[in-house]
């Protein structure tokens, strides 16, 4: 405890960011540390896992102390230790598990596996103090395009997911093969501001009818398709009107699915999450259609919307305070099942 509340230490290595965050009782995040290895993994055009793996050891304790150093606490003040459990990178995951239960065995405190899709959902809870559930999620991300029912802090439903590339995974792709670099989410949606997104159509997918889950892979391809055409004519190429037009596509799938779900459930709340929530097109479409369809939207900010320990505290509360918990002998699955 401190000044009364309650303390818990969240703590995030699912892929190549670093991060620890201090949660006073339910919403007040007193301090959210976040390392990004952006920087390290540009050079080989994405997260190599290995290197991801070290770089997490290699931050951890520097993190850490910031994160209690920024909060004003020391260890003996926290009350519980969540830790990003699943899905992920195996090593990634395993680097922060073996932190939390050193803490946590070190400073007998106990201890919460979170999942890291329950985690940026609940990154929602830290913006907005009036949310709770039942709310419908849209989550957004380089491995996740999930569409999900959030019954109760504890209690979720996928509705609809992607079968193929989720959406930041293609984003990544085609800023690859337009060579914008990495990470491609930002990149692309930087340039599409510059290109008119009507210039080039690229397939929309839906799949059968009323189905929520998303498939991007055409859309993708048709790009790479589009590209090599244009090649073999020798014509010149306008990568904003390609990334815009990408873009779109992609948008407009996630924008009508996530509505018709809202409108399927009856859901009047509706809260992005994930890296690729911070995109600016789909904030804007999304936002628009919303309050067309009479429906609540909750936009996180940017830095809650990227991988962070803030998000996995929160989660970790709830969790806590519904009574599960865990022992020692917590694991990674980099396969997880959303719905622990």
């Amino acid at each position: 405890m401190k000044d009364g509340k309650f303390i818990t230490m969240g703590i995030e290595s699912s892929c190549d960011e670093t991060s620890v965050a201090i949660l006073a009782d339910e919403r007040e995040l007193l301090s959210n540390v976040i390392a990004s290895q952006i920087a390290v993994h540009r050079v080989y055009g994405g997260v190599v896992p290995e290197i991801a793996s070290r770089h997490h050891l290699t931050n951890f304790n520097r993190v850490y102390q910031e994160a209690l150093d920024g909060a004003g606490i020391t260890l003996d003040d926290v009350d519980l230790i969540g830790v990003t459990c699943g899905p992920g990178l195996v090593g990634a995951l395993l680097m922060g598990l073996a932190s939390a239960k050193a803490l946590a065995f070190a400073g007998k405190k106990p201890l919460v596996g979170v999942h890291h899709i329950q985690g940026h959902i609940s990154a929602n809870y830290l913006e907005y103090p009036d949310l709770k559930p039942p709310f419908l999620a849209l989550v957004v991300s380089g491995g996740h395009t999930h569409i999900i029912d959030v019954k109760g802090y504890t209690e979720y439903e996928v509705l609809g997911r992607t079968r193929d590339d989720a959406a930041g995974e293609a984003f990544d792709k085609v800023a690859r093969v337009l060579g914008l670099g990495y990470p491609g989410g930002p990149l692309i949606d930087k340039l599409a501001k510059e290109g008119n997104p009507e210039a080039v159509d690229f397939k929309r997918v839906y799949l059968e009818k009323d189905s929520l889950d998303f498939s991007f892979s055409g859309t993708k391809t048709g790009v790479l398709n589009y590209l090599n055409q244009k090649k073999l004519k020798g014509e010149e190429v306008c990568a904003a009107d390609v990334a815009a037009g990408f873009q779109a596509a992609v948008v407009e799938v996630i924008v009508k699915k996530a509505v018709m779900a809202a409108e399927r459930t009856g859901r009047k709340q509706l809260a992005l999450a994930g890296g690729v929530a911070a995109n600016s097109c789909l904030r804007e479409q999304l936002g628009r259609a919303c309050s067309k369809a009479g429906i609540a939207l909750y936009c996180p900010s940017p830095i809650l919307c990227t991988d962070n320990g803030g998000m996995i505290a929160a989660a970790a509360y709830r969790r806590f305070q519904a009574g599960i918990a865990d022992d020692l002998y917590l694991d990674a699955d980099p396969s997880l099942p959303i719905e622990i």
